[in-house]
């Protein structure tokens, strides 16, 4: 799509912020107007659209895309998405080990077991760890733990938080980011330690070096969007 507007500008009005283009608001993919919480997030989202140039890129607006989300799939259907993310905790990638090679297992131990050891701390939420392919039975307490710190979340950190899950593969990971405990890099690090570890062994390739360089950017624009939305 060409570009069809001179500038983004943000608008706030009775406590809310909205982006306008040569003064007409931005609507979400649904029509639904684009009322964003945050000045920050407004400014984000206000800044993506001042960035395109004569076609207008998605791929480049992390920010309007995660807004849009939240306000046409999220607020919908809420409660489908919460236990979207919190099923994670059931297969949790921190949960799965390998017991060889004994390199990628230490490797794995030192990265993961204390994050689980956070989220045990933190929110009461013991995940059991397993050496098997068959999926380890999760205690219900500890699942529905960490289900409610995600349904205590709004849409607009629903829609981040979903994108940081499915990307990591774990909700754990997820969370760690949402209050601050890791940064972006340490978790597509920790979400990608079996595949680099190959990698260091057999060698890289172009599609899998693609692949991670997606997960990493994804995550860090998720993380980017929470702390948008964060009063």
């Amino acid at each position: 799509m060409k570009r069809f507007y001179r500038e983004a500008t943000v608008v706030s009005e009775q406590g809310r912020y909205s982006v306008t283009l040569d003064g007409r608001p931005v609507l979400s993919p649904g029509k639904s107007p684009l009322e964003l919480p945050t000045r920050l997030l407004a400014e984000s989202v206000s800044a993506e659209w001042n960035a395109q140039g004569e076609e207008i890129d998605p791929a480049s607006m992390p920010m309007t895309r995660f807004a849009n989300s939240a306000i046409d799939r999220i607020r919908p259907r809420r409660d489908e998405v919460v236990n979207e993310i919190a099923a994670y905790a059931e297969t949790d990638l921190l949960c799965y080990r390998t017991a060889t090679p004994e390199g990628l297992a230490e490797r794995q131990a030192f990265t993961w077991q204390p994050l689980l050891d956070w989220a045990a701390t933190q929110y009461g939420a013991s995940l059991r760890v397993t050496q098997e392919i068959i999926p380890v039975a999760q205690d219900k307490d500890a699942v529905a733990a960490l289900r409610n710190q995600i349904v205590s979340r709004d849409e607009f950190a629903l829609s981040a938080l979903h994108s940081l899950t499915a990307a990591s593969g774990s909700v754990v990971i997820a969370l760690a980011v949402a209050e601050s405990r890791i940064d972006p890099k340490e978790a597509s690090a920790a979400s990608l330690i079996d595949e680099t570890y190959q990698a260091e062994e057999w060698g890289e390739d172009p599609e899998s070096i693609a692949r991670w360089e997606a997960i990493g950017a994804e995550i860090e624009a998720a993380a980017r969007f929470l702390a948008a939305v964060t009063p």
